[in-house]
């Protein structure tokens, strides 16, 4: 279908909701298509996808929103009904090395009010190549090392995924080491150096080599690193971490300098050889900026503000080395939990303003949405109205509210109300927010005029001149403007 994508078949559910008057229909659609298109491009047509009338998108205020007021990546062309790529969607950017990308919106229609879930299903492109974390992999071994002695590389990284990722290396020839390529648990693929040829100091006490990391694209994409061995002698035993994999739990909003968790590895060498110092041999950019390590304790430490909300789980491997070189690598994953420190976002979505004071009970008047960043229940919550008006609001889709009237209006008696909206999480404690809507009363002609009394009576001479007063009568009507505009006339008897 090229860069039109695909709506996934099946996938389109539609749910009926009554709420008084009004109809809701809620369906879901996946677009499945290429990161990196042009801005412009057609994703696919959401109104045949979704059976409305392209006629009609426009009268009835199609429009897609995001989470939060998040960017929105996609827009709806409202005369053909085409979904059209609005903003540059970048996978890497927005999911790293999920295998799954998925960007969801809300497709809203009004009068009646409809809401519709959107998927794009983001596809990687083979648009990275591999890049190693250090320009230079400096090795130290000793001239003793037997042939078929193993020296583990520093892996690369790609940012894309699954073919497009790192498949393979290759090691520049040369007298000494081949390259053997293993494949670690989580699925990534790293070196090592085998030593083929025994080393001997006196003849060469360093090699430069050339390693490279290449991935599985059509328009295949490579990265290099030198290797630098340096010709030592003997240290026969390589650090050991006490786990493979150490895991922590970490509270959002922690001070700096906690330390988060400590890493420990031992060497059976002696002196030098046995002396241990740690680094992060891969780490992502965000992580980099929250986390530092120590390179004597192993302590991982806080250096960044911890907000769930942006990053939930933080993934990194350290390296373990010894005074001459040898390494051994540990995984460590932090889980961070979630606090209720965000309050939740009220947004007025749609209003009709100002209301005919004629309006009947029920009749919607306004669309409020409440959003809360924070997860479970402290990301749950309560709208409501807390003053004494004749307005309630009326839970409707997901987390959208309707404003509907819940009595008879009189502009003559109240012609303006500021309705103070409250929502409230679930969290502990719970967090509040407010929001004031000022709403008119607009004037219809349902008084009649009334005069001052109920008759007036009048004495005259006879003889009077045309067009002399006789009496005067007054009559006042409490209608506005041009409804309230009194004229008079004599009636015949």
């Amino acid at each position: 279908m090229g860069h039109k994508g695909f709506c996934v078949a099946g996938l389109v559910c539609c749910f009926a909701f009554f709420l008084l008057t009004l109809h809701y229909a809620y369906g879901d659609v996946i677009y499945s298509f290429p990161e990196e298109m042009k801005r412009g491009s057609v994703i696919g047509n959401i109104a045949k996808d979704l059976g409305l009338e392209a006629s009609r998108l426009s009268a009835r205020k199609a429009r897609i929103d995001t989470e939060r007021n998040r960017k929105r990546y996609c827009d709806i062309n409202l005369s053909t009904g085409d979904l059209i790529v609005a903003d540059r969607i970048d996978r890497e950017a927005l999911c790293g090395e999920k295998v799954s990308c998925l960007l969801r919106f809300e497709l809203v229609l009004e009068n009646p009010l409809e809401l519709h879930r959107i998927s794009l299903k983001i596809q990687d492109i083979n648009d990275n190549a591999p890049i190693f974390p250090k320009d230079i992999i400096k090795l130290e071994i000793t001239e003793s090392a037997v042939k078929g002695a193993r020296f583990l590389l520093i892996e690369a990284h790609d940012a894309d995924i699954g073919q497009h990722g790192v498949q393979s290396y290759t090691l520049e020839r040369n007298e000494h080491f081949v390259l053997a390529v293993q494949s670690s648990a989580d699925g990534g693929k790293y070196g090592e150096l085998v030593l083929d040829r025994e080393l001997d100091r006196e003849e060469k006490h360093e090699l430069k080599l050339l390693l490279t990391a290449m991935d599985g694209g059509t328009l295949q994409r490579s990265g290099t690193v030198v290797i630098h061995v340096t010709v030592l002698d003997a240290n026969d035993n390589a650090p050991v971490f006490s786990q493979a994999v150490y895991k922590a739990p970490l509270i959002e909003n922690s001070p700096l300098d906690t330390v988060v968790v400590t890493v420990s590895a031992t060497d059976a060498d002696e002196g030098v050889n046995g002396e241990v110092t740690y680094e992060f041999s891969r780490i992502s950019d965000t992580a980099r900026h929250m986390f530092a390590l120590s390179q004597k304790t192993g302590d991982v430490k806080i250096i960044g503000p911890i907000d769930f909300e942006e990053e939930s789980v933080y993934e990194m491997r350290i390296e373990a080395k010894d005074g001459y070189g040898l390494t051994s690598n540990a995984k460590v994953i932090i889980d961070v939990t979630d606090i209720n420190d965000n309050t939740p976002e009220i947004y007025l979505k749609s209003l009709t303003n100002p209301i005919p004071e004629n309006v009947s009970p029920g009749t919607e008047v306004g669309i409020i949405n409440v959003q809360d960043r924070d997860s479970e229940n402290n990301g749950q919550g309560r709208c409501s109205i807390q003053q004494n008006v004749p307005f309630k609001l009326v839970p409707s889709i997901k987390n959208y509210y309707s404003l509907v009237t819940t009595g008879e209006l009189d502009r003559e008696l109240v012609s303006d109300y500021n309705i103070t909206i409250t929502a409230t999480d679930e969290g502990s404690p719970p967090l509040s927010s407010y929001k004031t809507i000022q709403l008119s009363v607009a004037d219809i002609n349902d008084n009649p005029p009334v005069f001052m009394e109920q008759s007036y009576s009048a004495q005259m001479t006879e003889n009077n001149k045309s067009g002399s007063s006789v009496c005067s009568v007054t009559a006042r009507d409490p209608d506005w403007r041009q409804n309230g505009t009194v004229i008079y006339s004599l009636l015949p008897w």
